[in-house]
């Protein structure tokens, strides 16, 4: 897809890799360019530095996302481009509690599925469209240190390989965002590791401390080229094909060689899941 003039929407976009979107679209000349953030001064500041508009919202509710879109085609036409981004990180195995293993999987998975049920029917109707889901390479590997962060992002690449499966043919196409450590606001606004930013523990898919962290301009940069070439999944880290190959390859050695980077990771420290004692 030809990003030039199309109407293009970011969520999470006030920071970090929505924010680097959001400026990569408007230097492709897109005719607008809307940041949605959960944080509205973000965002503004943003949509005001590329001449875009901001909305502020809150992607874990669905009425919010609805709105977001019906305003947006009220003012703006149809959107070609719906930037589905925002996320955040926490610590915790099995004894997380509900409530914040669900608050993930509404940004994470449902937040997603709000977009594409919003945004798609106005797209079929116009004959084609574009979902850019961001997801991690922590759901085509594994996240350690964080059940529901594997867990959710796991499910975001199921969907988006659901979504352009099942709506190919009415000219939808979707790409789906794999990267490993990143530099964003991720960390530092996600509730268990705000002032613990370097912890190795956290670095995308958990194999990045060895893979090294983009700058979110080159990831945004990434996702340009592949909604241009129509290319379903974007690795701003090359290594990460290689993880899946191997992965596919031999499952159990791949499984034993993460439990070995995981000691490695930790050292003495409690292992992820340690914290289940309490309940034995």
């Amino acid at each position: 897809m030809d990003i030039k003039d199309q109407v293009v929407v970011v969520t999470g976009g006030g920071a970090g890799i929505g924010a680097a979107l959001a400026r990569a679209a408007a230097k492709k000349e897109a005719q607008t360019v809307i940041v949605a953030d959960i944080n509205g001064d973000k965002a503004k500041s943003v949509a005001t530095d590329i001449g875009g508009e901001s909305f502020r919202v809150d992607v874990s509710k669905e009425d919010e996302i609805t709105a977001l879109v019906e305003n947006v085609e009220k003012r703006h036409g149809p959107i070609g481009i719906f930037c589905s981004n925002a996320g955040f990180v926490t610590s915790a195995g099995l004894e997380d509690t509900n409530e914040r293993i669900l608050n993930m999987w509404e940004v994470h998975v449902m937040a997603h599925i709000y977009a594409a049920r919003a945004v798609l029917p106005q797209m079929i109707a116009n004959e084609g469209g574009y979902l850019l889901n961001t997801a991690s390479a922590a759901g085509l590997l594994t996240q350690i240190g964080s059940l529901s962060y594997s867990m959710t992002k796991s499910a975001a690449v199921s969907l988006a390989e659901w979504l352009s499966i099942t709506h190919y043919h009415q000219g939808i196409r979707v790409s789906v965002l794999c990267p490993q450590a990143v530099r964003t606001d991720i960390l530092v606004n996600s509730p268990d590791v705000a002032g613990n930013e370097e912890s190795p523990e956290w670095q995308e898919g958990g194999v990045a401390s060895s893979d090294g962290i983009l700058e979110s301009e080159t990831v945004a940069e990434a996702c340009m080229e592949a909604i241009s070439e129509e290319r379903f999944l974007v690795l701003p880290h090359k290594e990460v094909q290689g993880y899946i190959e191997f992965k596919a390859g031999n499952i159990d050695k791949w499984l034993n060689g993460m439990r070995k980077f995981q000691d490695k990771l930790f050292g003495d420290e409690p292992l992820p899941g340690d914290a289940m004692k309490k309940f034995l």
